[in-house]
């Protein structure tokens, strides 16, 4: 698996939301928020009218491949509250929903599971939500 983190980028707004519950859930799900909290720290951060239509944006539809078992999975990502698994929407404070967040389609990258195990995932596909999701 490749451990190189692939450049991510987030809009201005996503950014400051994502900044916000990243510290907000530290004492709740710390190691998910430690994480989502550096994957923000690392983004490009760019005016929602500059980000490209293959990156995944919060209330983005992503396809994605599990490289482990070659699967493909089609969820949308939310904010915590919005989650609901049996529709598709995953919350960006979980392991895979972070690891999501700021990728775009063609990237790769390893996240680990909430038990510990290193996963790596492939997005195919990003469907943009409307702008006002995001904003």
């Amino acid at each position: 698996m490749n451990q190189n983190l692939p450049p991510i980028t987030l809009t201005r707004p996503d950014h400051d939301k994502l900044s916000a519950l990243a510290v907000a859930y530290l004492d709740h799900a710390p190691s998910v928020a430690e994480y989502l909290e550096r994957e923000v720290g690392r983004a490009t951060v760019v005016a929602p009218d500059r980000i490209r239509g293959d990156v995944v944006t919060m209330g983005s539809t992503v396809r994605f491949r599990d490289e482990q078992t070659g699967q493909d999975r089609t969820v949308t990502l939310v904010y915590p509250g919005a989650e609901d698994i049996t529709a598709g929407r995953i919350s960006v404070i979980t392991p895979i929903g972070a690891a999501l967040v700021g990728l775009a389609a063609g990237q790769s990258i390893v996240w680990h599971t909430r038990t510990g195990e290193a996963r790596e995932l492939t997005v195919l596909s990003v469907e943009r939500a409307p702008a006002a999701a995001s904003a």
